[in-house]
């Protein structure tokens, strides 16, 4: 029964890697706006490689799949931080209601701070002493609710902005997801579409110009006051379908194996592959896995993780995470978080 059961992951999951192979075409690499919507949320999540669509079923949910905040049945509080290169940060904050037989709603924070730097003008290449900051946000509701007992649906709204100094850009988009325990041995098939909306544009102060018309005459107004022209851009698109299943060996002893295929607009097609061993009844989980397979130059690779839960009161539980993912020429990141539910 048990080999059964791995050959039916082994077959749709090699399903999604030949699927993926065979959509290989020209990338779209760095043609769309906010950017940091596609960076990974969650200690869990990185740690398992990103193969976590269908997995989910806690606060990071409302960034990977909104479906899978239909599970919670308790308050739950969920915080990450994750340390990226070039003194650059990612915060996550996802806080879920549960509201009975009528689903759960969720609200979600995700914030991208890149730090102050010196600002440089034609004049002034070294700096002119003065300091900017640069910041990246999206604020999302989320609702999600149990179809039945082996099928859920959830859908996010959010708000997106990105600053600049004294410019900026903003935009609304949808996520939407699903998550269907099968049949077939307990597999779980998910499928999410995230970042659908509006087209974003920067605006602001910064593009204002002093323009003249024709600089070969004089004494025609040279101080006409004019802005730069900037190009609107689509938001990072991403359809994720995902499967996973659970392994038990004994009463306190589980391993989930996971996989997820990802096709975004702005590049090509890969796959993330990851797992999570979970020993003492649920107390202390090993994860591991690897990203971006397939993917044509891809800079990330291995990932690795922990976390502990502890569930002795009664009316609270919380549980501590850690993420490591590898990265080519850049430095490696590290993911930190917290989950608390009562």
């Amino acid at each position: 029964m048990f080999r059964k059961k791995i050959k039916l992951i082994l077959i749709i999951g090699l399903s999604l890697l030949s699927s993926v192979n065979l959509a290989q075409g020209v990338s779209k690499t760095g043609t769309t706006a906010a950017k940091f919507l596609s960076i990974g949320i969650g200690s869990r999540a990185n740690a398992m490689g990103g193969a976590y669509s269908a997995v989910a079923n806690d606060a990071t949910s409302l960034y990977w799949n909104p479906s899978g905040i239909a599970s919670i049945d308790e308050y739950q509080a969920s915080f990450s931080y994750t340390k990226l290169f070039a003194d650059i940060n990612l915060n996550f904050f996802g806080f879920v209601i549960p509201i009975g037989e009528a689903g759960s709603i969720g609200i979600s924070v995700t914030a991208l701070n890149y730090g102050e730097m010196e600002v440089t003008t034609e004049y002034s290449p070294d700096g002119t002493g003065e300091l900017f900051s640069a910041g990246s946000y999206a604020f999302g509701l989320s609702y999600a609710r149990n179809i039945t007992d082996d099928f859920a649906i959830g859908a996010t709204v959010k708000y997106i902005r990105e600053d600049i100094f004294n410019s900026s850009a903003s935009g609304f988009a949808f996520d939407i997801g699903t998550r269907f325990k099968t049949p077939f041995f307990g597999v779980v098939l998910a499928s999410s579409i995230s970042n659908y909306g509006t087209k974003m544009q920067m605006e602001g102060d910064d593009l204002l110009v002093r323009y003249d018309s024709d600089p070969q005459s004089t004494g025609n107004n040279e101080t006409v006051d004019a802005y730069l022209g900037t190009e609107a851009f689509d938001l990072p698109l991403r359809l994720q379908i995902g499967i996973s299943k659970d392994f038990y060996f004994s009463e306190d002893y589980r391993f989930t194996l996971a996989i997820d295929a990802t096709h975004p607009n702005d590049n090509n097609q890969w796959v993330n592959v990851g797992g999570e061993i979970a020993l003492f009844d649920e107390m202390v989980f090993l994860r591991g896995g690897y990203k971006a397979l397939f993917l044509d130059e891809n800079r990330e690779g291995l990932t690795l993780g922990f976390g502990l839960k502890y569930s002795g009161l009664e009316f609270f539980r919380f549980s501590v995470d850690y993420a490591y993912q590898q990265f080519e020429y850049l430095e490696n990141v590290h993911s930190f978080g917290i989950t608390l539910g009562f």
